[in-house]
């Protein structure tokens, strides 16, 4: 039996892996605000990719059209917007509707959890690169797209399968997972040292790593965040351990994480959900995280300066 899917939002992330759901044939819609649900329904959801473009119509709806629960919801928003997406989602909340986050970090699923449930909230997480054009086209940027999710319950594993089938049908990299958590804490691991020492130093990893002291650096904070992990019972396997340590040490790589790129353009940042949280729970286990400490400070004053211009200009 099909699973209705709804999609907060048809930005990068949820409308690329949505907009391939689409084009097979599944049942999704989009969750948007007025203005994306005119244009959605006008010109349908575009993406450019190196994989083969895509323009498929899709359906879309606004909170007020929001009309019965669906099986699962998609949920794939910034950290700093989360509060707002529980109570966009919630009128299409039912009894045995799944809700996949695909937010970076962990702390998200206490929020989902204190808002509908744990029985509700599966684990997900994504690998990709994309990004929304002004026109509303995506483009995808990576030469991966995966997207993993998994059962945090045994009873969830029964839903969890199902919405894997629906997944499986996309067309991209869909992978189930039996330690979803545990494959959330990998990328964490690996996504908050990548965040923390581009946006300290302003610079991708190469421009980093070719400095004096930028691979002893850049291994430092990797190492701090793989014993936080371990510290919380979730120890990165050796192949992350490697894989991140590869990607991280490449003399000739430009990879900088998106919260850099957010910070270059002005905008709000995920920090306490990726560098902070992290942060706190190895306190609260006796890890010490002095390099992710400056890092912290460096985001946080940022984040600072942000949010009073943002309050001076209202």
């Amino acid at each position: 039996m099909s699973m209705r899917i709804l999609i907060l939002g048809a930005g990068a992330t949820g409308g690329y892996f949505g907009a391939l759901l689409a084009k097979a044939g599944v049942d999704v819609t989009f969750l948007v605000r007025p203005t994306r649900r005119d244009q959605l329904q006008r010109d349908g959801l575009a993406i450019k990719s190196h994989l083969g473009d895509v323009t498929t119509p899709v359906k879309a709806i606004t909170r007020d059209e929001i009309s019965g629960t669906y099986d699962a919801i998609v949920l794939s928003s910034k950290a700093y917007g989360l509060a707002d997406a529980i109570e966009t989602i919630r009128p299409a909340v039912g009894d045995k509707t799944l809700i996949l986050p695909l937010l970076n970090g962990m702390r998200h699923l206490d929020d989902l959890d204190r808002a509908f449930g744990a029985e509700h909230v599966l684990g997900g997480t994504c690998h990709i690169s994309v990004v929304l054009d002004a026109d509303g086209t995506i483009r995808h940027l990576s030469p991966f797209a995966s997207l993993t999710q998994g059962p945090r319950t045994a009873a969830q594993r029964e839903g969890a399968a199902r919405l894997q089938q629906e997944l499986e049908r996309g067309g991209f990299d869909a992978r189930f997972s039996s330690d979803v958590i545990g494959t959330m804490w990998e990328k964490w691991f690996f996504l908050a040292t990548l965040a923390a020492a581009t946006c300290l130093m302003r610079a991708s990893v190469g421009e980093i790593v070719r400095t004096d002291e930028g691979e002893r650096l850049i291994s430092s904070m990797l190492a701090e965040c793989s014993a936080v992990a371990a510290a919380c019972g979730h120890p990165p396997s050796t192949a992350a351990q490697e894989g991140a340590r590869a990607t991280l040490t490449d003399r000739q790589s430009n990879i900088s994480a998106s919260m850099l790129r957010d910070i270059q353009r002005g905008g709000e940042i995920e920090s306490d959900h990726i560098v902070g949280d992290l942060i706190r729970r190895g306190r609260e286990h006796g890890v010490p995280t002095p390099l992710l400490d400056v890092a912290y400070v460096h985001l946080q004053a940022y984040q600072n300066r942000f949010k009073a211009a943002a309050e001076t200009a209202v």
